[in-house]
């Protein structure tokens, strides 16, 4: 299969304010475009375009396309189950969304520390190892957004699940809060395949500064910003699919022109890469270089680092749902950054003299008040 993946998250609209209101013959037009390429990859979720994504799909394709011309991939809300009889009440209705008797990959949405400690308490592992055995899903795995450690020990104690979703991008590969590389590492140890989600970083990496994309055009005239950032996480070992959620033709086309006979990048490339990644970070907000030293001895316990490259990141790129899920999943085990109590002795560790205090204020502005 090829590694292109056709995300159902930001398809174009017919409202801009009504995020259901997708139109329908924009996706099927995307979708026909897609498919005739020899692609075959589609993502979809129960809240995507709140709840109208699992429709558009069947119209777009399932009845559109023979049953062995694509492949659908659905993901169960772990956040909307209150018992274990949710689990089949959803998944039943995703079914029937979707038109399709099975799914060929499916996943349990977004896990973290919180919602690893529910779905295993409400029988949510059981429940993938029974649709797999009854066929009604091919594969199974789960998305992830949180630390190494925990996917460490997830994969750990449920080998059954056959792959893992991670946010992979070049800018995310070496962020203390997001661990792109750290957790692409764990699932590798652990021989899972990676399918890798928000690989343009919600779209924001399209646009990078004048000067990073100057050594772009000079490397490879005429390829997109985006080409950079999909074909990064394509060519890493192990990654079987690359999503891309595309909301025009014209991304569509783009995609395709260079993912349809795909090259991995070059040594020359991958430097090129690391060079624009240095010019993004040097716009960064806060010069927070993630050393630590400032954790040790919080009496709030707050991940100060994780919490700056956090807010780094919504300063350069705008904030991006995924981000409150990573600071939402830290805060399951630390403080807030509400919870600074100005005591100042992360201030005398820090070898960077950041007013640490001062820029939790910050961060508490634009995490806690949401």
């Amino acid at each position: 299969m090829k590694k292109l993946g056709f995300g159902l998250m930001r398809l174009p609209l017919t409202d801009s304010g009504d995020n259901g209101s997708i139109d329908q013959k924009i996706v099927d037009k995307m979708v026909d475009y897609y498919l005739e390429y020899g692609f075959a990859y589609f993502d979809t979720a129960y809240v995507y375009h709140a709840g109208m994504s699992e429709i558009s799909a069947r119209k777009a394709v399932v009845e559109r396309y023979r049953r062995d011309k694509f492949s659908i991939t659905d993901k169960m809300p772990t956040w909307l189950v209150t018992s274990a009889s949710d689990y089949e009440k959803i998944f039943t209705e995703q079914l029937a969304r979707c038109g399709v008797e099975y799914f060929d990959y499916y996943l349990l949405h977004n896990i973290g520390i919180k919602r690893y400690t529910d779905t295993r308490q409400s029988g949510g592992f059981e429940f993938m190892r029974k649709i797999r055995e009854e066929g009604r899903a091919g594969h199974v795995g789960f998305s992830y957004h949180d630390k190494a450690e925990l996917l460490d020990r997830i994969l750990t104690e449920h080998p059954e699940m056959e792959y893992v979703q991670l946010q992979i991008n070049y800018m995310d590969w070496e962020n203390e809060a997001i661990q792109s590389r750290k957790c692409y590492e764990t699932a590798r140890k652990h021989g899972k395949p990676v399918i890798v989600m928000e690989p343009v970083k919600g779209g924001s990496l399209a646009g990078v500064p004048q000067e990073a994309d100057k050594l772009f055009r000079m490397s490879r005239p005429g390829m997109s910003a985006v080409s950079w950032a999909i074909r990064f996480a394509a060519s890493l070992e192990g990654v079987f699919m690359v999503l891309s959620g595309m909301s025009d033709f014209e991304q569509v086309a783009d995609n395709v022109s260079y993912m349809c006979d795909f090259v991995p990048l070059s040594d020359k490339e991958r430097e090129t890469i690391n060079k624009v990644a240095a010019i993004i970070d040097g716009n960064m907000a806060i010069p927070c270089t993630s050393c630590g030293y400032c954790f040790d001895g919080c009496p709030r316990r707050i991940p100060i680092p994780q919490y700056f490259a956090l807010y780094n990141n919504q300063k350069q790129f705008g904030l991006l749902p995924n981000q409150m899920a990573y600071y939402m999943n830290l805060t399951q085990e630390h403080g807030t950054a509400s919870d600074c109590c100005e005591c100042g002795q992360c201030e005398e560790h820090c070898p960077q003299h950041i007013d640490i205090a001062e820029q939790m204020k910050e961060v508490a502005g634009v995490f806690d008040s949401r």
